[in-house]
């Protein structure tokens, strides 16, 4: 059979098959139509990102909590206020409060009680207030400008703890990740102690080294033996 041909205005158009079109090759870093589009993988050394702080809690509570009190307080006071300016007579807490005030010493020992209240609430909104918070999230190390990414401790713990439990001769295996050491306790019930404890070791050493952490939390093993049964 021969191809099929089509005629319009006196030219042929022939079918023809058609190339295949597929995705492109990805680029090498030596080809020299994509040395300015290549961008390397920093080290796990290099700060690429910049400094990797820590993450910074809203403080929503808190701060909701010091609004309302604020907003009630200003407000009674502004209505106690404007009521005595137009003639009426101030509320009973106002006197109470100012005789009370009047009467009593400095070394009174609701003075002194009320004094200490409110220096350890200023205390507290001082230290929420300069400190970051989200003691659960460790911060990941910053390998690209703009990406700030944190990885939380009980995923942390999982990760290692699935480590800890590949080791041969790991019965069991409890972590416990805070944001300065790791505290994995595993239990064995064969090999040695010295052997599984140098096993886990290294298995946990390179486990925290692939979290890419900024501040790699230090471990601390310990591992006992299995209790018989009977």
């Amino acid at each position: 059979m021969s191809e099929p041909s089509y005629q319009d205005g006196g030219d042929e158009h022939r079918t023809q098959r058609l190339p295949v079109v597929g995705p492109p090759e990805p680029p090498g870093p030596g080809l020299n139509a994509s040395s300015s589009s290549y961008r390397p993988v920093p080290a796990a050394d290099e700060p690429a990102g910049g400094r990797a702080g820590r993450f910074w809690s809203s403080r929503r509570v808190p701060a909701a909590l010091l609004a309302l009190v604020v907003l009630g307080a200003s407000g009674l006071f502004l209505y106690d206020v404007a009521a005595v300016r137009a003639d009426h007579p101030a509320m009973e807490w106002r006197h109470t409060l100012a005789d009370g005030l009047a009467e009593r010493t400095l070394d009174d020992v609701w003075v002194l009680t009320g004094a200490g209240i409110a220096a350890a609430l200023g205390l507290w909104l001082l230290l929420l207030a300069l400190t970051p918070g989200l003691r659960s999230l460790l911060t990941m190390s910053r390998r690209h400008r703009g990406v700030h990414a944190a990885l939380d401790r009980t995923a942390a713990a999982l990760v290692l703890r699935d480590r800890a439990v590949e080791v041969s001769g790991v019965q069991s295996v409890r972590v416990k990740s805070g944001r300065r050491k790791a505290t994995v306790r595993a239990v064995s019930h064969f090999r040695g102690l010295d052997e599984v404890h140098a096993d886990l070791d290294t298995a946990l050493t390179t486990a925290v080294g692939e979290l890419g952490l900024a501040k790699p939390p230090k471990l601390n093993i310990h591992v006992r033996r299995a209790p018989r049964k009977g």
